[in-house]
């Protein structure tokens, strides 16, 4: 009896822990075992356990079972206290390498599976030779940087680029709805409530998509469906024109296109006047964002956006694309099926650029987007890109505009999109251990 007194080992990798049976409350039924030990003497007639002991022989042994108690809340407490806070081992977080937009593959953490622990524990209690139990241990995985932590990213790349103009910036996860939104320029922030007005330059022509879809009926005739793959992917203004003019209003199509955006509360994003040269500007719009007197990008007076409200309208395709739901069916009730809304990022699909924020992202990764720059005498003073990114780690909206009084220069500007744009990727998409 005395080896179940003696401790049983317990194995978490290359550590050894001695567990006293007495510290899980184990204690072994002697009454019972001697009871049964004597009724099974009992069972054996008294002349023959009479001759057997005159003739010398042994009666046959009798197996008698082990009858032991133990605590089981105890040993639950023992292996989560005395065990797992001392020898679990937590998976670390990727981190991101210094000065670029990569990130360190995180660590696997170790941790006790103390359910499973315990049957295995409880059988070696109550064997004499086999008390050694080899702990059941599982591999976790390494956390995700926090959400914060890649806006100081983002911010950090842009720094590291030495952009001495603005950057106004919106992010979206798709999975959750966690927003990083700023307006950043050389260490300031500005405030973005309400947000700060951007030319929207081709990228009206996202909303420009929107109305007209909303207004055919059925598939695109082949005209139109040549404007429309004409205003995306060649990014034609005169297209545009053709297009408004076709589907939604010979001469008020833009101000339709405006009260479209504001239906969807999209206060800050309209189209006051065609692209052909010399259009008039059929309403002067005055909206929170470009009224501002703390931030002026000098916001052109026929088409305006915000980040935050870009990104808005393309959260209202994504929704309505991928589950038929979202703004857009819900105020064009009837006039815009999930259908049509696939359409709409088929043919944002199909703007290619190589550089900006599909220069980001590995070949091949689907990007539903719109760019565009404003250009006075040939020097460009901002550049803006937005769309939806569809990655194996999630998809998120991303919209950056760039702006800068003096001039961009389109090497380092557009590099700047494409660091900002992989550090998203690589955030949403790490390295595994």
């Amino acid at each position: 009896m005395e080896a179940y007194s003696v401790p049983i080992e317990l194995r978490y990798n290359q550590n050894a822990i001695h567990l006293e049976p007495a510290v899980v409350g184990f204690e072994l039924d002697m009454e019972s075992m001697l009871a049964a030990a004597d009724l099974e003497r009992t069972r054996t007639p008294f002349w023959t356990g009479f001759w057997n002991y005159l003739w010398g022989r042994k009666p046959n042994p009798a197996d008698i079972p082990l009858r032991a108690t133990y605590s089981e809340e105890r040993l639950r407490t023992y292996l989560q206290e005395e065990i797992a806070s001392r020898y679990n081992q937590p998976a670390t977080p990727p981190v991101p390498q210094a000065g670029t937009v990569n990130f360190q593959p995180g660590t696997l953490g170790t941790e006790l599976n103390i359910e499973r622990a315990i049957i295995p524990i409880e059988t070696a209690l109550r064997n004499t030779d086999k008390r050694v139990v080899n702990l059941p241990l599982e591999q976790t995985l390494p956390p995700h940087p926090s959400w914060e932590n890649l806006e100081v990213l983002i911010k950090q790349t842009i720094d590291l680029n030495e952009f001495d103009g603005l950057v106004g910036f919106y992010l979206l996860n798709l999975q959750n709805g966690d927003e990083i939104h700023f307006a950043y320029q050389q260490g300031v922030e500005y405030p973005v409530q309400p947000d700060v007005a951007f030319t929207t330059a081709s990228i009206i022509k996202i909303p420009i998509l929107v109305s007209t879809y909303r207004r055919l009926d059925g598939e695109p005739d082949p005209e139109t469906e040549n404007l429309i793959e004409n205003m995306i992917i060649e990014s034609g203004n005169e297209a545009a024109d053709w297009l408004l003019q076709r589907v939604i209003h010979e001469y008020r199509s833009p101000l339709i296109i405006t009260d479209d955006m504001q239906s969807l509360g999209l206060e800050n994003t309209f189209l006051a006047g065609h692209f052909y040269l010399g259009a008039p500007v059929l309403q002067k719009f005055e909206t929170p964002a470009n009224t501002r007197e703390d931030v002026n990008t000098r916001p052109d007076v026929y088409n305006q956006t915000t980040p935050s409200e870009m990104g808005m309208l393309l959260e209202d395709i994504y929704q309505c694309a991928e589950m038929g739901g979202g703004a857009l069916p819900a105020v064009f009730a009837g006039e815009i099926t999930q259908a049509e809304c696939r359409e709409i990022v088929t043919y944002l699909t199909k703007n290619k650029m190589p550089s900006l924020l599909e220069a980001g992202i590995p070949e091949g990764t689907q990007i539903a987007h719109k760019h565009g720059w404003v250009t006075n005498n040939g020097i460009i003073n901002l550049i803006g890109d937005a769309g939806i990114i569809y990655t194996p780690g999630g998809d998120y909206v991303i919209v950056v505009f760039l702006y800068h009084p003096d001039q961009l220069l389109w090497e380092p500007s557009a590099g700047l999109v494409r660091d900002i744009s992989r550090s998203v990727y690589n955030y949403f998409n790490l390295p595994t251990p």
